[in-house]
């Protein structure tokens, strides 16, 4: 059985952790890998590593830090298959799911690319006689990246490359739950991007590893996604202490179908923003309001229901899989708990996914479609984050009604508005409380020039992941105002 290894100063190093925990493949309910809780010294040796790479690192021109990136991004293409198929095993989402993480990867890899760009600094020649002022966006040293374990290619992407090119040097954390990954990444492809060592490391771990790491007085900031409670715990920690944080936090989100929607054109787009990745994503849909008519609503319900019942259910190595098990043994018994108490707040459940059985993976960690609906306020589904494939189903009169019953969540990570009215599409999107608004796309997923915008309890920090923001976040900008004494008189001289 392969024990995961981490990776401190360029080499791969076995961990001398006698705490091991099981990194499994959720469709077979088996062993994939034992990965090491690094110890503190291991986690030290990663921060200095890192640290004394740095400044090195921070000299070496912006055209040539982002050469390995170049490297790194055509790398992650080759092994695509490889890095998916691994994906697939060990978190259990679909392939094209798990295919698309590879390709976000390297997407962030091009954009970053373009970072020496997003540095360059303001320039302003003679703010007074002889004098000029400019900024400079310097990089600041270590960073640290605690990941989820719903996608564990695609969001440390989010952030690394952005960093490193910055001139930074940067430590992944990995997650406990779906470590595999990131490891195979670091085998095939960083460890021969060209990298000089402690540039970029990895230390695997849990919260524990997490909580050296941010304490630790040699890094600059931490990067985080998670649930809302953990997301706002690491950006307190962080803070308290003076670091940079961007953290990244859970959702609930709303999906608007009015009447002019065109039913049977958006259902597939529906089906893949609340089934796709079984639900496990801060992006998914979770309520759909539909506004308009009983008559419209029941329409919309039995269309909604048949297409639900005919999505095939299944291991992600046969592609023909729409949808896989859920990460973990957990995981899948705290959702049927939340489905349970859904129900006892009064909600009813009128497609139950909960005995499903697939074929040749009855020990798989397996959870059909299930939709919810009458969960009136107060019900745990409007409360609760129901991380997996699990719908509720409203019916308002008006859009505003609708708008109200979202924005009245204290979340604000992802919403849609299904329809064909350009009116009723920018009433919407102008009244939304929420970062990343979608108009007939259900699953909004900012591509690597814009930000991923989460409000509200979804995001605690400033500068979010991706693009410009980031490079802000990686960079601190100097302020220079100079002069030189020769032939120019400056008349308060």
């Amino acid at each position: 059985m392969e024990t995961l290894k981490n990776y401190i100063n360029g080499k791969l190093v076995a961990s001398k952790s006698t705490t091991l925990v099981d990194a499994m493949n959720p469709a077979i309910d088996e062993v994939l890998a034992k990965v090491p809780m690094s110890t503190k010294e291991e986690v030290a040796a990663a921060v200095a590593a890192a640290k004394n790479a740095f400044p090195a690192w921070r000299n070496t021109p912006g055209i040539q830090r982002i050469q390995p990136i170049l490297k790194l991004q055509a790398l992650l293409k080759e092994n695509i298959n490889t890095l998916t198929e691994i994906t697939v095993k060990n978190h259990g989402k679909e392939w094209d799911a798990a295919e698309g993480e590879v390709v976000r990867a390297y997407q962030m890899c091009e954009t970053a690319l373009s970072v020496p760009e997003m540095q360059k600094g303001e320039f302003m020649e003679d703010i007074a006689l002889g004098i000029d002022e400019y900024t400079t966006r310097e990089p600041l040293g270590v960073f640290v990246m605690i990941p989820p374990f719903n996608f564990p290619v695609m969001i440390p992407f989010w952030f690394m490359p952005f960093a490193v090119a910055a001139g930074n040097t940067y430590i992944i954390k990995s997650n406990e739950q779906t470590p595999v990954p990131i490891q195979r990444i670091f085998e095939t492809c960083i460890d021969k991007a060209g990298f000089p060592g402690g540039v970029i490391n990895l230390i695997h771990g849990g919260p524990d590893q997490a909580t050296w790491l941010i304490e630790h007085p040699d890094v600059k900031g931490v990067s985080s996604v998670g649930s809302t409670p953990v997301a706002k715990a690491i950006y307190t920690k962080a803070t308290g202490l003076g670091k940079r944080a961007q953290c990244h936090g859970g959702a609930n989100n709303f999906l608007v179908v009015d009447m002019t929607a065109n039913i049977d054109k958006i259902m597939p787009n529906m089906m893949n923003s609340i089934y796709g990745n079984s639900g496990q994503r801060c992006l998914a849909g979770k309520h759909v309001v539909v506004v308009g008519t009983t008559e419209f609503y029941d329409k919309f319900k039995k269309k909604f229901i048949e297409t639900t019942k005919a999505l095939k259910v299944g291991y992600g190595v046969d592609k023909s899989s729409f949808m896989g098990p859920v990460a973990a043994k957990k995981n899948l018994d705290k959702l049927k708990l939340q489905i349970q108490k859904g129900i006892d707040g009064g909600a009813t459940l009128i497609l139950d996914g909960r005995g499903i059985k697939v074929a040749g993976y009855e020990k798989g960690y397996f959870l059909g479609p299930c939709i919810f609906e009458n969960a009136k306020s107060g019900n745990s589904l409007l409360i609760e984050e129901t991380f997996g494939p699990v719908a509720c189903l409203h019916r308002k009169d008006t859009l505003d009604e609708a708008i109200t019953m979202l924005n009245a969540d204290p979340r604000g990570n992802a919403t849609t508005i299904y329809t064909e009215s350009g009116e009723n599409a920018r009433h919407f999107r102008h009244e939304v409380q929420c970062g990343n608004v979608g108009i007939n796309i259900g699953v909004v997923a900012p591509l690597s020039w814009f930000p991923f915008a989460g409000a509200k309890e979804s995001f605690f920090g400033t500068l979010r992941a991706q693009g410009r923001e980031a490079v802000e976040f990686f960079t601190q900008a100097h302020v220079i105002i100079e002069r030189f004494h020769g032939s120019t008189k400056i008349e308060w001289d």
